[in-house]
């Protein structure tokens, strides 16, 4: 095999992503395991779950990762990459602990992991680092092989994943009136999270205080100023930009990122902005937070202002980011290897860390995770 799709040490690739119902009777008990352990009332969630039943009850982000997984199994049979890839929830089927237990039935030891978030969190990285403990532990007790785990590296500035969104800007702007177009502002959204947790995202020599943001907004900010970067060397065009927040929850006296993004659109409104592009940066497929947030909300507040708008595609299963996957487990493998392979980024940051640091994006109680440098294995106690 030649050394550039040489997969070793890993025997299979794990798609870990978040999951979502596929059903009106699905939502409750969806929602239900996403707050797990948060005592928020089941009428309540009933409330929350409006934005799925106004889909039918169905979130579209399954569909996607299974488009993905399509798009990985693919990529890699055409690459001649001989490597099984699986997928697993967080929050709903297929289940991570059901996938993991597939995988070692079918004899897998040695396990990469995509997370599909790209940046730096505790929710976008931790957390999934904390569910693969956990479904470990359930496998150990099960008294079954424990495999050896590995999360690839943030990808937030790779190649694959920022040029097709860079595309779909330069796409939104076209859809635009032309008489609009040039002065159009570029609003980059993410997800809001609370500020202390954004100020403790990344490494511990990352984290900030006082709202600056830590990695995760220091990664979003380069991925912004790298997309208008390269859609002003495009068009010749240097359209105005703003990061700009979305998918806020929680307590309203804890405080999160802002500006929200029906907010930004009232201010450049109110300063005389022709045009805006919602450019979802943050996220990598148009799941409910898109499909909702931007085309349903956002979308009826500029439609109320006057004000045009376009929203710009997100990655989902662009052969480009398939491609981007595979290099970044190839990577990973050489570097396993004891090679020092060529890590692939653009902007002003370099290319993420393969081993989380202790520290790294820290949980508000402290709970084992995965695949970082504080993993010792799991706790559970196998049975007799």
């Amino acid at each position: 095999m030649p050394e550039q799709r040489d997969p070793s040490p890993y025997d299979a690739l794990l798609l870990l992503s978040f999951g979502g119902p596929e059903g009106p009777d699905d939502v409750v008990p969806f929602l239900e395991n996403v707050t797990r352990g948060r005592g928020i009332p089941r009428e309540r969630l009933k409330e929350v779950g409006q934005h799925y039943f106004l889909f039918g009850g169905v979130s579209p982000i399954n569909a996607q990762n299974r488009e993905l997984l399509d798009a990985l199994r693919s990529d890699f049979a055409e690459s001649g990459l001989d490597l099984p890839v699986y997928w697993g929830n967080r929050n709903w089927a297929p289940y991570l602990t059901d996938t993991l237990r597939t995988m070692v039935h079918d004899g897998h030891r040695r396990i990469a992991v995509l997370a599909t978030s790209a940046y730096a969190s505790y929710s976008g990285c931790r957390q999934y680092r904390e569910n693969l403990a956990d479904a470990l532990a359930t496998l150990q007790s099960e008294g079954l092989p424990v495999p050896e785990v590995d999360k690839l590296r943030h990808y937030f500035n790779h190649p694959g994943f920022v040029r097709p969104m860079v595309d779909g800007v330069l796409a939104s702007l076209a859809e635009l009136p032309q008489d609009v177009r040039d002065g159009a502002h570029l609003a980059f959204t993410t997800h809001s999270i609370p500020t202390a947790a954004a100020d403790t995202s990344g490494t511990p020599g990352d984290h900030t205080r006082g709202g600056e943001g830590g990695a995760y907004v220091a990664q979003h900010l380069d991925v912004a100023r790298t997309i208008a970067d390269a859609v002003r060397a495009e068009t010749g065009v240097d359209h105005p930009w703003r990061l700009v927040y979305q998918s806020r929850s929680g307590a309203p006296h804890i405080p999160w990122l802002e500006p929200d993004i029906c907010d930004h659109l009232e201010e450049q409104h109110t300063a005389g902005v022709p045009a805006v592009v919602m450019a979802p940066i943050g996220f990598v497929s148009d799941h409910m937070e898109v499909k909702y947030d931007l085309d349903t909300e956002a979308t009826a507040k500029a439609a109320e202002l006057g004000l045009p708008v376009a929203r710009s595609a997100t990655v989902g299963a662009d052969p480009r980011f398939a491609a981007a996957v595979r290099d970044l487990l190839l990577e990973r493998a050489a570097t396993e290897r004891g090679g020092t392979p060529e890590r692939c980024a653009l902007g002003a940051l370099a290319a993420s860390h393969d081993l989380c640091p202790v520290g790294c994006c820290p949980a508000r109680a402290p709970r084992p995770a995965a695949a970082g440098a504080d993993w010792r294995g799991p706790v559970a106690e196998a049975p007799a």
